[in-house]
């Protein structure tokens, strides 16, 4: 008998700890809602500016879960473009960055809207634009087949793999999402938060596509805490909270899915994580006002696009190297010259420092972001 909750003749009846899961999200709420208190006395700038941060990490971590690299800026970029936000200049356009910008926005924005097959495919449609996930070629807007054999997740050398988890056969496929999406769509008294882990898990075990069923599995998730939030702005990644426990998400998946049909560790585990995402926004809403202080005190100084553009990576903490003047005339492709004046110059008004080496050594930092 395959080991996998689908195979049980009671699926999809999922059960859970009424207690235990209630406490967890209400824990949930009360940190939802310590964020949104926080973010309604803040201006529009800094709610515009934490939701930009929130949604950039989530279309780069969602698809890193997968080990798909996208680049933050051109995600930025797109992101902006659709929300109308001034960033400055722009990144060039990637059609994989817009395509998971496009799943994102639509879960946020249309929350309120059923769940159908055709969006689902649409949402498959858009995060592979050339039908392709690397070299392979894939069935895109459609279920996958069992044409190479069942869909499994497998790791190890060949001959000695590991299955970690196998999906209900192709045929069947039509007929479980037939039924999640009338669960999905239904009205319940089950609480939003719950339902968004259900719903991540539930589709995630059908894994109906070729590939991308987990970033459309984190997306089905989102759309319903949208609807937790009541609000179509989104202020946090669980997407970006997951990459950081990844190793946790896979065992606590692979877990769930060989046992029985209670699944209370891993909606208690989603809650959680979903708290430490909440977290990790209250923290960058810190950043977003720091940021804006600093460029209030700094607004009657004469700068240029380039320290302007070099000064916003050191605030947004972008900038993984020392910054020298090396590395400043390579981002602004500028001459060595005139990177060396800007940042003097930005010395001399007292907002860059100088390390202690010196020469080629010689690196700078923000020298106080605070009012």
């Amino acid at each position: 008998m395959t080991p996998f909750i689908w195979a049980d003749p009671g699926w999809p009846s999922l059960e859970y700890d009424t207690a235990a899961v209630v406490r967890a999200a209400l824990e949930v709420t009360r940190r939802q809602g310590h964020l949104l208190g926080r973010l309604h006395d803040t201006d529009d700038d800094v709610r515009e500016r934490t939701e930009l941060s929130a949604l950039t990490v989530d279309a780069v971590q969602t698809s890193a879960i997968e080990g798909e690299l996208l680049a933050a800026e051109s995600v930025r970029s797109s992101l902006a473009r659709r929300l109308g936000i001034q960033i400055g200049a722009a990144a060039p356009s990637d059609r994989n960055a817009d395509g998971v910008v496009d799943m994102i926005l639509d879960a946020a924005t249309n929350s309120d809207q059923p769940m159908s097959t055709e969006r689902l495919f649409g949402w498959h449609t858009a995060l592979f634009p050339t039908g392709r996930s690397g070299l392979h070629r894939l069935r895109v807007g459609a279920w996958r087949t069992d044409e190479s054999g069942p869909m499994q997740v497998v790791s190890g050398r060949v001959g000695r793999e590991k299955v970690h988890f196998e999906a209900p056969p192709a045929d069947r496929v039509d007929a479980e999402i037939a039924r999640f999406l009338d669960w999905f769509n239904q009205d319940s008294d089950t609480p939003a938060v719950v339902k968004a882990g259900l719903a991540h898990l539930w589709f995630v075990t059908i894994h109906p596509f070729d590939d991308g069923s987990g970033r459309i599995a984190r997306a089905l998730g989102d759309l319903w805490l949208a609807r937790s939030d009541e609000s179509p702005r989104r202020f946090y990644s669980l997407s970006a909270q997951i990459q950081r426990d990844r190793h946790e998400y896979y065992t606590i998946l692979e877990a769930t899915q060989r046992g029985s049909l209670d699944v209370t560790e891993w909606l208690v585990w989603f809650l959680e994580t979903l708290c430490r995402a909440i977290d990790a926004a209250d923290r960058t809403v810190d950043d977003v006002l720091a940021k804006a202080r600093f460029w209030h005190r700094w607004s009657e100084a004469a700068l240029n696009p380039r320290q302007i553009m070099l000064l916003n990576r050191l605030l947004d903490g972008d900038d993984r190297k020392k910054l020298t003047s090396s590395r400043w005339a390579h981002l602004t492709r500028c001459s060595q010259d005139t990177a060396l004046r800007d940042i003097n110059e930005l010395v001399h008004l007292g907002i860059l420092t100088r390390s202690s080496a010196g020469g080629r050594s010689t690196s700078y930092e923000l020298l106080d972001s605070s009012p």
